[in-house]
């Protein structure tokens, strides 16, 4: 039997994140980091216990380097609480670092869907699209994602190294 979950999708009515979103936006080098947690915390809760069990189980089969196991805890999260966007994004991030960028984009798709600002979804695709040749592409999704957090430490080198390479030639 399948039991859905509702989860609304946090950026839809959630004042909290609203406030924190803003306040990254204008953090400094020295105090974002509390700010972000708080925000990967608040989209962390699905509503429902045993989502957060599975969500938590697949984090930790991924820790474990288990991305078998992972991507079934996380498969199974999205089936029974498909609204709730951290759990596919936590399934994205399992599906790249197995190697499998198609099912991560999707994923991320999602994610970006009922989430279109959360950053790491973006960042992660940048990645995937960097790692695909797609230099143009990553460049502007990296931006997206510093749009919202400036002070993402990979994406700024991402970022930098894209500029780099295409310092004197049309990307």
């Amino acid at each position: 039997m399948l039991i859905l979950v509702s989860c609304a999708p946090v950026w839809a009515e959630n004042p909290k994140v609203d406030a924190l979103l803003a306040q990254l936006a204008q953090s400094t080098e020295e105090n974002y980091a509390g700010i972000e947690s708080d925000i990967l915390r608040e989209w962390s809760k699905s509503g429902s216990a045993a989502m957060d069990l599975l969500l938590e189980r697949g984090k930790q089969a991924m820790q474990q380097g288990d991305y078998e196991a992972a991507i079934e805890h996380l498969t199974a999260l999205t089936d029974h609480a498909p609204d709730f966007a951290e759990g596919w994004n936590a399934l994205a991030t399992a599906y790249f670092q197995a190697g499998e960028f198609g099912p991560s984009i999707a994923d991320i798709r999602r994610t970006l869907a009922l989430n279109p600002r959360h950053f790491g979804a973006l960042a992660g695709f940048g990645m995937i699209l960097e790692e695909l040749g797609r230099d143009k592409q990553a460049l502007e999704i990296y931006r997206a994602a510093l749009a919202i957090h400036p002070h993402l430490q990979g994406v700024l080198e991402g970022v930098k190294r894209l500029e780099d390479a295409s310092a004197g030639k049309a990307l």
